[in-house]
């Protein structure tokens, strides 16, 4: 009896060790939002899991406020580097805060240290075995008077394309994605995929809220829906587990 139970636990644990892992680094877009129950804002990583069956697991590790400087000056990555095993991946995904010029714990040229941080975790990434996919910057709700949704990253989202160019690492657009998404909902239906709340509206913003960058669970449910479409039509072997995890 007792040797059938340790099979059964060897076999357990096996299992669990086979299992794929998505760390998910970047901002708050994609971050895990504190008291779910009550809190209607989430990040698009904190949907992923239910997109997916019990071979992949997803530990989003993406942080309210991040940039790529930040993220690595406080040790984020490396806690990240240091569980990676083989056959992993990495979604990475900043940009919304490495544009505040005015603080300099954050603040990243698009063209120097932002690129070379994405390098450097796509380089450690691979040095583990994983597989690192790249990600412009979710798209603000940032329409003009005349109805045109205005881009406000600058040369970041440019910049990420051109690394994940040169370095050959799986890209998706979330930029151009998310930006068909808001211009199909318009200018005012696009409020729904946002923090838009009157006084009173809910208990969680006593006070009302108005926020169109970061996301309620319908934005961020159709945002990693977006990530999830655009990995099935990916043509690349390295995909090929997260494809196959993927829940019909």
């Amino acid at each position: 009896m007792k040797y059938r139970i340790l099979l059964l636990l060897l076999i357990s644990l096996n299992c669990l060790a086979q299992k794929t892992t998505i760390y998910g680094i970047g901002d708050s877009t994609m971050a895990n939002k504190i008291k779910p129950e009550v809190n209607p804002e989430r990040g698009w990583g904190q949907m992923l899991s239910s997109f997916f069956n019990d071979d992949v697991k997803v530990d989003n590790r993406a942080v309210n406020g991040r940039s790529s400087r930040s993220f690595i000056n406080e040790k984020r990555w490396d806690s990240v580097y240091k569980a990676l095993k083989p056959g992993d991946y990495v979604f990475i995904q900043f940009g919304h805060n490495d544009e505040k010029f005015a603080d300099s714990t954050r603040y990243t040229n698009p063209h120097t240290s932002y690129r070379h941080n994405l390098i450097r975790f796509v380089n450690e990434s691979r040095e583990k075995g994983a597989i690192p996919i790249l990600f412009s910057s979710i798209v603000r709700r940032n329409f003009n008077e005349n109805g045109v949704l205005i881009a406000t990253h600058g040369e970041y989202p440019l910049e990420t394309r051109l690394v994940a160019q040169e370095y050959n690492v799986p890209f998706i657009d979330l930029e151009y994605y998310t930006e068909l998404l808001e211009m199909s909902y318009g200018p005012e239906k696009s409020k729904k995929l946002h923090l838009h709340y009157k006084a009173g509206e809910i208990p969680y913003y006593p006070e009302g809220k108005e926020d169109n960058t970061h996301l309620c669970v319908k934005g961020a449910n159709e945002v990693a829906q977006l990530v999830v479409n655009q990995i099935r039509l990916m043509d690349s072997p390295l995909v090929a587990k997260l494809k196959k995890a993927i829940k019909k």
